[in-house]
């Protein structure tokens, strides 16, 4: 699965730097990816049309939430995506949350809200504005099986493309803040039977670590 060219091309699309890149799936294969990049930008809102009115607020740009249709065999398959994006982008980690069904007896609320805002379906707005534009049109069938089965999510923050270039302190890094392909980490298998958080480090150093 090849995400780098839209993540590349969404970023020359909008001139703006990433905060961070989320991607949720369900455990069933062959179904759609729902990738998600965080930006860090202002929209000004103005009283009335033209650069010289006043500008009243700063409205942060909207996440882009979209479709990857893509064919997959194997969870394993994800998290090679993930983790190969993740290093050529220079990422300090990729992060990965398993999630269980949010609908079984006892789970709290904040699992369900969670699951929605994964799937880019986010249920309100912020003072008014968009949280979220999503191009996905299977998030809902997506979202009501991730209800049901359990999903997963990455989460990894650029330094390539990113906001994060002057912290990033890390000796792996190309002077773009790219790294050399391919991602030297394996995947290790995910279960989706309870809340799980595994963390694949690239570091500072030749040597990647994961945490479990």
């Amino acid at each position: 699965m090849e995400l780098l060219e839209r993540i590349e091309s969404q970023l020359s699309a909008t001139g703006l730097p990433l905060v961070a890149i989320t991607l949720a799936a369900v455990p069933c294969p062959d179904t759609p990816v729902i990738m998600t990049l965080h930006w860090h930008g202002f929209v000004r809102e103005r009283l009335m049309e033209g650069t010289q009115a006043e500008t009243i607020r700063y409205t942060p740009v909207p996440s882009s939430a979209l479709q990857v249709n893509e064919r997959w065999g194997d969870l394993l398959d994800l998290d090679r995506a993930a983790l190969e994006a993740g290093w050529e982008l220079g990422a300090w980690d990729v992060a990965r949350a398993e999630h269980p069904s949010c609908v079984r007896p006892g789970a709290e609320t904040r699992e369900a809200m969670d699951c929605m805002k994964a799937f880019g379906q986010f249920p309100w707005g912020l003072e008014g504005s968009q949280v979220v534009v999503a191009d996905a049109p299977d998030a809902g069938e997506l979202l009501a099986v991730a209800a049901r089965r359990g999903y997963l999510m990455w989460q990894f923050r650029p330094v390539h493309g990113g906001i994060w270039g002057e912290v990033a302190g890390d000796m792996t890094l190309r002077a773009d803040g790219t790294r050399e392909p391919p991602c030297p980490v394996e995947p290790v298998p995910a279960r989706v039977d309870r809340p799980r958080r595994t963390v694949y480090r690239f570091g500072q150093g030749a040597t990647a670590q994961l945490t479990q």
